[in-house]
């Protein structure tokens, strides 16, 4: 399928949507267009393959998304600091999740002494130096897909530090009780596991994250499991 087709596709693929929709629930989008009350924010990769309200099982409408290549959450960018501040503060989200991902290209990106070229250098830096602090235990790992994972595990539990000490967020923890929640989605099977760091604490039974049409529960064991709304 050629690039013009491929967009025609996706504007067709829209129209059917919208109508089976608008027939499934004809104030499905009225509703929608009224505002937004999300319980979740969700900060993740980029990557296509991580679709965070289609593999959540959600709808519009029910998570707030800031994405961007490798889920790299920096003190000093403030695209994402406003994305929080406005979904913290304002829309009054109740979770805060950071995803990574198995075969993540950003980490395997930042694995090599080479560059990668431009400004994906700089931007990568943060996991460049996370490969420099952890390169014991990353050249401990000779499968480089696992490695990938590990950096890739490693770089969530650093964004989950720079959440826990941002202002708003800190704030919210103690008026409100939100919970930050660092997990990390496998392409090859679907799932998505929590990496027990954030606000969670273990043995302390299930964290459920609801939305208006499903939600996603975190167990003891760190599985995540997708079941309806009540």
């Amino acid at each position: 399928m050629s690039s013009d087709n491929t967009f025609h596709y996706a504007l067709s693929s829209n129209n059917a949507w919208a109508g089976y929709k608008a027939h499934q629930n004809p104030q499905f989008f009225p509703k929608l267009a009224g505002g937004q009350s999300p319980e979740i924010l969700w900060i993740g990769c980029s990557d296509s393959r991580c679709p965070e309200t289609t593999i959540l099982g959600m709808q519009p409408g029910d998570v707030f998304v800031h994405r961007n290549i490798a889920n790299i959450v920096s003190p000093t960018d403030i695209n994402t600091t406003a994305v929080i501040e406005y979904a913290v503060a304002h829309l009054k989200v109740k979770h805060v999740v950071l995803c990574g991902h198995s075969a993540c290209g950003g980490a395997a990106g930042a694995l090599p002494d080479t560059r990668v070229g431009g400004v994906l250098d700089t931007w990568l830096l943060p996991l460049k130096t996370l490969r420099f602090n952890h390169a014991e235990e990353l050249d401990a790992i000779t499968d480089e897909k696992e490695r990938i994972v590990r950096l890739a595990q490693l770089n969530v539990e650093a964004g989950i530090k720079v959440l826990m000490n941002n202002a708003t967020i800190r704030e919210a923890i103690a008026e409100r009780g939100l919970e930050v929640h660092g997990v990390f989605f496998d392409i090859g099977c679907g799932r998505i596991k929590e990496l027990g760091c954030g606000t969670a604490h273990a043995g302390k039974g299930d964290h459920v994250v609801r939305g208006k049409h499903g939600q996603l529960v975190f167990g003891q064991d760190g599985e995540a499991e997708i079941a309806a709304a009540q």
